[in-house]
């Protein structure tokens, strides 16, 4: 939330310069223009699909390591095995672009089709689906099966790929 926060924090800065730079006036046509646009690309973040092609660059050259991976992403991700035709698959949908944009800027949320990248399902054994990867920057990729309650996802996600284990313990008590 850190990188949402610095942006809401210069947003506001920038409409008290023009405020006092400029009046009333062009402070309300500028907060007309550039503040729908800025929040609504605040809030289009949504889960990316991944293909073979740009899993490889983007979370894990499994050609190049074949026995160790090797994150390549620069913030942890997440990643959902689903199908179209999966029931459970369907209903934790909505709570990935959720997560997406709450967690836009601290972490990558990707979603990969099983019957369309068969060998990326393979190669994570993804036979029980949803299932849902985490790869936190330092550290083992962890994974669950099943439809999980978003609070179960929101909870993992603090935990393993920002390591925020004190927020857990809160939540818990």
């Amino acid at each position: 939330m850190k990188k949402v926060t610095s942006y809401k924090l210069h947003v506001t800065r920038y409409f008290l310069t023009v405020l006092r730079t400029y009046g009333l006036t062009v402070f309300l046509l500028s907060a007309f223009c550039f503040l729908p646009s800025a929040l609504s690309a605040q809030s289009d973040k949504k889960p990316e699909m991944l293909t073979k092609e740009t899993f490889v660059k983007k979370v894990w050259d499994f050609k190049a390591n074949p026995n160790e991976l090797k994150y390549l992403g620069d913030k942890p991700c997440m990643i959902d095995f689903y199908a179209d035709w999966c029931g459970p698959c369907r209903r934790i949908a909505p709570f990935m672009e959720e997560l997406a944009k709450t967690y836009a800027g601290e972490i990558y949320v990707y979603k990969i089709n099983t019957d369309q990248q068969k060998e990326l399902a393979a190669l994570f054994q993804a036979r029980s689906i949803p299932m849902v990867i985490f790869i936190p920057m330092k550290g083992q990729a962890q994974a669950t099966r099943g439809a999980l309650p978003k609070e179960q996802y929101d909870q993992l996600i603090q935990q393993i790929l920002l390591g925020r284990k004190e927020i857990i313990d809160s939540i818990q008590e």
